[in-house]
């Protein structure tokens, strides 16, 4: 049998990780599939604790967006409304405002939460 104990430790979180692997092809509904099921979780919560990620800042996700999208802060002048605020939102001189993350959201499908998430001003 197995022996399934809490992730204490990043050597816990290492070789439960190797165990995984060494088990991924395993059936389900067998036992080495059961426990993998359980690693999974296990290392799931550890990472969660462990390796958390904070949501980018508002202006990093509209720019990450923009490269996955491949637009031009030209692009953005139908969103924000002028060269100048596409400028000052971009280089962080100027806070979105909520006409502004609605615009954002509906164009570009940016989330809410984290269009309105504070952010600091250069």
């Amino acid at each position: 049998m197995f022996n399934i104990k809490p992730l204490k430790s990043e050597q816990d979180y290492k070789d439960a990780l190797g165990m995984i692997d060494t088990l991924w092809d395993a059936p389900q509904d067998s036992d080495d599939g059961d426990y993998l099921d359980i690693l999974v979780t296990l290392v799931a919560k550890y990472e969660e604790i462990h390796f958390k990620i904070d949501e980018p800042d508002p202006i990093a996700a509209i720019k990450f967006i923009m490269e996955q999208q491949n637009l031009q802060s030209k692009d953005l002048i139908s969103i924000l409304g002028t060269r100048s605020r596409v400028s000052q939102v971009l280089n962080k001189k100027r806070k979105l405002n909520l006409s502004m993350i609605r615009k954002l959201h509906n164009k570009l499908r940016i989330p809410y939460d984290v269009l309105a998430s504070d952010y600091s001003l250069n």
